[in-house]
């Protein structure tokens, strides 16, 4: 099946999302869509797959144009897109999820005993070790994003569409997520991809199509380009070194956990973070990173252990303790813990600082705006106003906004979980510039983050979690990503001289 989008306008009252977009889709092809943050990638993908109608412009496929005005015409089709911010039903089991809307029934009743069957085939089909009566809330992220390409490979598929699918994935899920899309595309599925990890687009495709403010700026053939070409596209400049160079001073301890325990997810977790320090946490997925900051952030309940701040003990049993605290937590779930989708930038940038504009028993207007207007500035939010909507953002502009938030608490201890998943390469550097700016302040930055380079190359130190326990401790100079997976593998560095 070959695709055509041909002159594609779409805006959003004043926002001109959209300006004379061209996209062709190859048969048998894999093709890349990338573009920063705001770019218009989605909004072209929302348009293919019915999400959102087009103003102008054309959609042809095999040569024939197609008026692809509902999500219904695009499954008819065989298109279907799997979208980066997760669309599931946390308190429903994977079953439920996976046949929402595909019901199988015998009469009048719904055909349990199929459904499940074919849920675990489905499942066994893209090795993931779930019962498919298990709540998708019990799930990892990763988990979760696993059954959502699953489930869009229920019915026949075309034209898939991937929206940063590798974000919440493990090495070895990657793995088997490329082989899969390897024989899908050798089964005749044509697929787009949309990534901002380089590495994913060289491995993976055939085509590129640059795209940079809303139109499609170059086409190339993966093998005759390569990434700086790419990223100078893209971004229209230069963004020079990319990671900037981390040389802050660092001093005294600033927030010290001793034997914090919350079995069966982390155990006996002695680790600190000093002032002016970017502390790495690494591990596999499902090794405890997340859910020990979630612990000491509040989130979450800890049975045991105790959390020193500036050498003094702190009880922390939810979120406001932390706030009060000046700990603030950068989540990975963005959209459903990081903001408030349908208030606007302003209103979710206010939500932790009222007390910055509220001297008395009114707020005032003109410091709440100034507040907004600055920080949508300074974190270059790409908007028409610090008026619109969060959800009608970009994810990458999204997450800008959830740092906003938490800049503007004036943190002493800031938390990161996968701060540049599913952002792209220019607002990369800007938020490791933020972090590096933090810590020459004397923030204490405790960063969790699946990206190795990204990792080794902003941390300090780094402490390696497997299975709920601390496996070593890295100090910037000695830290390799061979060192990394040996322990977060569960292996001791001193049984592996080769590595040393």
């Amino acid at each position: 099946m070959i695709v055509e989008m041909k002159d594609i306008y779409k805006s959003f009252g004043k926002n001109h999302v959209l300006q004379g977009v061209d996209f062709k889709l190859g048969e048998n092809e894999i093709h890349a869509l990338v573009g920063e943050n705001g770019a218009g990638k989605s909004t072209l993908m929302n348009i293919l797959s019915g999400v959102l109608e087009k103003d102008k412009g054309k959609i042809l496929i095999d040569g024939k144009e197609v008026d692809i005005k509902d999500t219904n015409v695009a499954k008819d089709l065989g298109i279907s897109f799997i979208h980066q911010e997760l669309s599931d039903w946390p308190e429903l089991t994977v079953m439920e999820n996976i046949f929402m809307n595909n019901e199988i029934k015998k009469g009048s009743f719904l055909d349990i005993k199929t459904m499940r069957e074919k849920t675990k085939e489905l499942l066994k089909r893209f090795d993931l070790d779930v019962d498919p009566d298990t709540k998708v809330s019990n799930l990892s992220v990763g988990q979760r994003q696993m059954m959502e390409i699953a489930k869009a490979n229920l019915n026949k598929v075309n034209i898939l569409i991937l929206d940063e699918p590798t974000s919440a994935l493990t090495n070895n899920e990657i793995d088997k997520l490329f082989l899969l899309m390897k024989r899908l595309r050798d089964e005749g599925v044509s697929m787009i991809y949309i990534s901002h990890r380089m590495e994913e687009i060289f491995a993976l495709t055939q085509k590129i199509t640059v795209m940079r403010d809303g139109k499609s700026v170059a086409i190339l053939d993966t093998n005759d380009t390569n990434e700086a070409e790419v990223v100078s596209h893209m971004v229209g400049r230069d963004i020079g070194d990319f990671y900037p160079e981390m040389d802050a001073e660092i001093t005294d301890v600033k927030i010290e956990l001793k034997n914090f325990s919350r079995p069966p997810y982390f155990n006996d977790i002695n680790i600190c973070a000093k002032k002016g320090e970017v502390l790495g946490i690494s591990g596999l997925m499902g090794a405890g990173r997340t859910e020990i900051m979630r612990a000491l952030f509040g989130l979450d309940p800890k049975d045991s252990g105790e959390v020193f701040i500036d050498g003094k003990k702190v009880e922390i049993n939810k979120p406001i303790d932390a706030i009060k605290n000046k700990i603030g937590f950068v989540t990975e779930n963005r959209q459903e813990e990081g903001l408030v989708l349908d208030e606007s930038i302003k209103e979710n940038i206010s939500l932790l600082n009222f007390n910055k504009f509220t001297p008395g028993m009114f707020i005032d207007k003109a410091k709440e705006n100034l507040l907004s207007n600055k920080l949508v500035g300074d974190f270059k939010v790409k908007t028409t106003s610090s008026e619109a909507k969060v959800q009608d953002l970009s994810g990458g502009n999204q997450q800008k906004v959830v740092f906003a938030k938490w800049y503007a608490i004036d943190p002493e201890i800031l938390i990161l979980d996968e701060p540049t998943k599913g952002v792209d390469v220019g607002a990369k550097r800007e938020i490791y510039d933020l972090i590096n700016n933090l810590t020459h302040q004397g923030v204490a930055v405790i960063l969790i983050s699946s990206d190795l380079p990204e990792l080794l190359s902003l941390s300090d130190r780094i402490y390696v979690i497997h299975e709920g326990e601390v496996q070593g401790e890295l100090l910037r100079e000695e830290a390799n990503q061979e060192k990394i997976m040996t322990l977060a593998t569960g292996g001791k560095l001193w049984a592996n001289l080769k590595l040393n």
